[in-house]
């Protein structure tokens, strides 16, 4: 797979980790872990680009005798999500498209 689109897909997944309640970096690998696998180098990688570009904040907790970061998304982060769904429509347009002949063939 391309890796600006594995990209693309990797930053949408953890938005939608925490779209619905602010989570931190075990639980959102976790949540994530059915649907894609992600290593936590990856994941706080992709935390950081996120948080740069203003689609999540980030806050301090302290657990258990250690400070655990509360990721939170934005209303940016939000957009992407819902630009993602309009990409991604055209996506399986285009994939219908190209494998047409195959459904023709079977």
């Amino acid at each position: 797979m391309d890796i600006q689109l594995k990209r693309g897909l990797l930053d949408v997944c953890v938005l939608t980790a925490i779209k619905n309640e602010d989570s931190y970096g075990y639980k959102i690998i976790k949540d994530m872990m059915p649907y894609i696998e992600i290593s936590e180098s990856t994941l706080y990688t992709i935390l950081k680009r996120l948080e740069a570009a203003n689609m999540l904040t980030v806050r301090s907790v302290e657990h258990g005798g250690r400070l655990r970061k509360y990721y939170h998304i934005t209303k940016a982060g939000l957009g992407r999500i819902e630009d993602f769904k309009d990409e991604w429509r055209e996506v399986m347009s285009i994939y219908k498209f190209v494998t047409k002949e195959d459904a023709e063939n079977e």
